[in-house]
């Protein structure tokens, strides 16, 4: 990757981040600022990842090629994909374990608020919603761990 490519990638990175916060502080303050700046950080997420994709498979398939007559896998390709999928089970879990976190706790809260001998039951439902963020690192330590 040449350097010019370098910087390109990390100007649209940093957009990504920057462009979405201005939006979110610049609009009206109603649901619609809120529509806005995902919209928008989608857009500058997604296109940086086409952008990175053109990037790093817009060569001229010479590696590819030779992988190919040797009946070998793309170098490189296998280990990019398996970080990819450390990251998204990792994240995906983290997202769905705070959800749940989120409405078990709220639940237990006021399940305590009215009886206040209930609190061992309740806690337990919250570590099990905890327990969905473990599992998805512990998933991603093995796949990390094949790479």
């Amino acid at each position: 990757m040449t350097t010019l490519t370098s910087i390109v990638l990390v100007i649209a990175l940093v957009l990504s981040i920057i462009v979405p916060f201005g939006a979110f502080l610049i609009g009206e303050r109603n649901k619609g600022r809120y529509k806005t700046s995902l919209g928008i950080n989608c857009f500058f997420f997604f296109g940086t990842m086409v952008l990175g994709a053109i990037i790093a498979f817009g060569g001229d398939g010479s590696t590819a090629m030779a992988a190919e007559a040797t009946g070998e896998a793309i170098p490189g390709l296998s280990a990019g994909l398996g970080y990819l999928a450390a990251a998204l089970v990792t994240g995906l879990s983290c997202i769905g374990g705070g959800i749940a976190v989120a409405s078990a706790a709220s639940a237990a809260l006021g399940a305590i608020s009215e009886d206040q001998s209930i609190l061992g039951k309740s806690l337990i439902f919250v570590g099990l919603a905890e327990g969905v963020c473990l599992y998805g690192l512990i998933i991603s330590f093995m796949i990390l761990g094949k790479l």
